[in-house]
């Protein structure tokens, strides 16, 4: 068993879409319709879904979605760069350092 999709719902669809592309990396897998889109990395990996729905729109205390990236120092860089505004790089110990920065909808996004 895997994890198919997490589910956004979102008063801000396009707006989410084009974040989740531009600075998660993943790609548009399939849509259904205008309401529903599916990004992931690839074909059969677990996605983000995004549906247009600003009745359920994400309730986001205390939910994060991670991402991995080469250089979280250059990753976080380029996102103040874009006008976003990242947390301080965090660093628990000496092996590990990552970042928050806010999706349009509020939600948390880790850079680690």
């Amino acid at each position: 068993m895997k994890i198919a999709h997490v589910t956004i719902h979102s008063a801000k669809k396009d707006e989410t879409v084009r974040f989740y592309q531009e600075y998660c990396g993943l790609k548009v897998q399939r849509e259904l319709g205008d309401m529903i889109t599916f990004l992931a990395d690839g074909e059969g990996q677990t996605a983000v879904e995004v549906i247009d729905d600003a009745q359920k729109a994400a309730q986001t205390s205390g939910l994060s979605i991670g991402f991995a990236v080469d250089d979280v120092e250059a990753y976080r860089e380029k996102l103040v760069a874009d006008g976003l505004e990242p947390t301080e790089i965090i660093s628990p110990n000496p092996h590990v350092k990552f970042f928050f920065v806010k999706d349009p909808n509020g939600i948390d996004i880790q850079f680690i």
